[in-house]
Formats: C-alpha cells, structure tokens, sequence
C-alpha cells in the first residue's frame, strides 16, 4: 500500500463490511481501517480480505461518481481517480459504496460503513476482524458461473465433474474462510507498518 501512514490519536477507524453479491451460501468480510485511506489502498485491502489475485480491473461507485485508474485510452474519461478519494470523504457510517472487481466475471461487492470509531493504541490497520465463505476461484464466470462449478464440483456424477476438479487443480471448499491467515495476510499493508501508539 503506497504512501502509508502514521495513525494519530484522532484518527478515525472504518468498520467496513464487505459482502460479495449474488453468491450463496453467503461470502463477506469485516475489516477495520482507517478513515484516511484512499480508495485506491481500499481496493488493496479488500483484494487481500476477500482472497482475490488482483488480476482484472476494479471499479468504486460512489453515488453517481466512478473512481478508478483513469484511462483515456480507453474511454474511461469520466472515471475519477481513486488515489485522489479518501474513504472518510466518501462514505459515512451507515452509507454504502460498490466495489466491481473484473468487468468480465462482474463480481459487485457492497461495502458498507457499520461504524466509525476512534483508534485503538493496541490494534493494527487494517484488520480483519470476520468473515465467512471461500473466495470464488478467478475467471470462474462470475456469480452464475460460480454456481455451476459448485454443482458440477460436488456431485460425482455431474457431467462436467471432472472437467472442473482438473480446472481447479486443487481442493475447494466454499465454506472455508481463515480469520487469522486473512488478517496476518492484511499486515502487509499496515498503516506506517506498526499500532496505534497514543501521544
């Protein structure tokens, strides 16, 4: 995450609840970050929390504003920078904001400010402090796509069976969610690489 920094005592923290829509059984997370953050830092946080490879392109939406990697190459003039937006100036607590995250799966996620806290001296930012369900595999077809490769993985004698357990090459249980490994995964991108250390 670029451009880390020190929290201060009055920096305030973003409960966040990220949840992937249109996929069962369900598949969120809870992370804690700081207010400060941009949305380009977000979209690192919650690659990492949701388990994503951050292998396509991303899109925030906020209200009628898209925030993304401005391309005018590719018409994309309209989209705003989300390096530019800091999370506390896009969403209160309560509000919602929608993260897309490769426009060909068209996976929607909706993020949604559960509370806005003060900081506390003894945690790490960002956290994961929850979650439930595996990761979909990548380019798995989105939310529809996803849903036909748990039907043909957990029935033998589905058609397309073994065709999916090759495809995956390993073994996948859409329940499994690690709690401690997602949140040791976030300490890479803690905010100026150590706590909360009150002044």
């Amino acid at each position: 995450m670029p451009d880390a920094r020190r929290i201060m005592p009055g920096t305030r923290i973003f409960q966040l609840k990220i949840q992937l829509l249109g996929v069962r059984p369900p598949i969120w997370r809870r992370v804690m970050v700081p207010g400060e953050m941009t949305l380009a830092q977000l979209h690192h946080v919650i690659q990492t929390a949701m388990g994503w490879t951050d292998s396509h392109l991303h899109e925030f939406e906020v209200g009628d504003a898209r925030y993304g990697v401005p391309d005018p190459d590719w018409g994309s003039g309209d989209v705003k920078d989300e390096a530019r937006a800091k999370l506390f100036r896009m969403a209160k607590e309560g509000e919602q904001v929608r993260y897309t995250y490769d426009f060909g799966d068209g996976w929607e996620h909706q993020v949604t400010v559960e509370k806005v806290l003060a900081a506390d001296p003894g945690i790490r930012y960002p956290s994961c402090t929850g979650g439930r369900g595996a990761c979909p595999p990548e380019d798995v077809g989105g939310a529809w796509g996803y849903q036909d490769f748990l039907a043909a993985l957990n029935d033998p004698g589905h058609e397309d069976h073994e065709d999916r357990v090759e495809w995956m090459g390993r073994p996948f249980d859409p329940a499994e969610f690690d709690l401690a490994a997602t949140d040791a995964a976030l300490s890479a991108y803690a905010w100026a690489g150590r706590p909360v250390r009150a002044t």
